[in-house]
């Protein structure tokens, strides 16, 4: 079976990504610890991991990066609110690029011929989740390897998106559905790190507006 490294950070769409893919596909996860505030989708990466059978999931501390990032944005910074619609302060810089990089680096070792993140048709107002954006780093890294891959020691890779397909967060939480049940409730979408998702930050109502959309009654505990 060919192998995929999957950029695992137990939120909703990186888990049903997998989900989507599981039957095709031997996955490998692995979860950044960046130094963000909702730490708690490090927790649920990890019991999400031996749920789905990965063949291997690695925890990667990358918490350096919040001293580099600063303020830059709202989900690394102590000192920002975090908004309920969207605003441009949500955006961590090329954080997808860093995550992909590192996870390609892996998949190289591995020779595995996927890369996977969960960026679905409505990640439109984040730059990194593009189509255009993952064509451009996927050649740029096949690229970089081009001689062991000419070789025969290393497999081009693709970078895959549920959003590269053309699918959206509801549609992969119908595939969700179909491989965890209840269990896909226990995922962490919140930009907070509180015991129960706000249920008021942008993630959360991204969240509430798909399960919706899916016809799935959303049974997350919201603290409003």
């Amino acid at each position: 079976m060919k192998k995929a490294v999957v950029v695992f950070s137990g939120g909703v769409d990186s888990i049903c990504a997998v989900s989507f893919l599981k039957s095709k596909y031997e996955l490998y996860g692995i979860t950044f610890s960046y130094g963000q505030k909702a730490n708690n989708e490090v927790a649920a990466a990890k019991t999400f991991a031996k749920k789905l059978g990965l063949k291997q999931h690695k925890i990667i501390d990358i918490g350096f990066m919040k001293n580099l990032y600063g303020d830059s944005n709202v989900l690394t910074s102590s000192k920002k609110k975090i908004p309920s619609t969207f605003d441009y302060s949500i955006v961590v810089p090329i954080r997808n690029a860093v995550f992909l990089s590192i996870a390609s680096a892996w998949a190289y070792t591995l020779n595995a011929s996927l890369v996977v993140y969960g960026a679905h048709t409505g990640d439109t107002h984040y730059p990194d989740c593009r189509p255009a954006f993952a064509r451009k780093l996927e050649s740029a890294f096949n690229q970089g390897e081009i001689d062991g891959i000419k070789s025969g020691l290393r497999k081009n890779i693709e970078i895959w998106s549920p959003y590269r397909q053309g699918l959206s967060k509801s549609d992969l939480l119908k595939a969700g559905m179909k491989n965890l049940g209840d269990a896909i409730f226990k995922t962490w979408s919140c930009y907070a790190n509180k015991k129960y998702h706000c249920g008021s930050c942008e993630s959360c109502q991204n969240r509430k507006k798909a399960f919706a959309k899916a016809i799935i009654n959303d049974k997350t505990k919201y603290l409003s």
